[in-house]
């Protein structure tokens, strides 16, 4: 299993980890400040960790509304932590969950 600092380290590579899913990769690419990326990938996805990270996504543009309606879809309020702190809870939960 990957940890976080692992992960972390990998943003500096050219391409995510290949033992990572399809959730984590969008990720990655959000924290590579690859938005559209990440977007495309995680519009694919359903589940609640899909719609976390489609959440923060939509935050992190600036676009409240669209980022409640996905914080409703995954089930969780949406976060008054510093856009780099939710991205590291987000990692941690989709890390210990694999």
């Amino acid at each position: 299993m990957m940890t976080v600092d692992e992960f972390k380290q990998s943003l500096g590579n050219a391409e995510p980890p290949a033992n990572i899913d399809e959730v984590a990769r969008a990720l990655w690419y959000g924290g590579r400040g690859d938005w559209g990326r990440a977007h495309r990938i995680v519009q694919e996805i359903s589940g609640s960790n899909a719609a976390w990270v489609h959440a923060w996504l939509h935050r992190q543009e600036g676009d409240g509304w669209n980022a409640d309606y996905w914080y409703q879809r995954a089930g969780r309020p949406r976060s008054e932590l510093p856009l780099a702190q939710e991205w590291e809870e987000i990692l941690s939960a989709l890390l210990s969950a694999a």
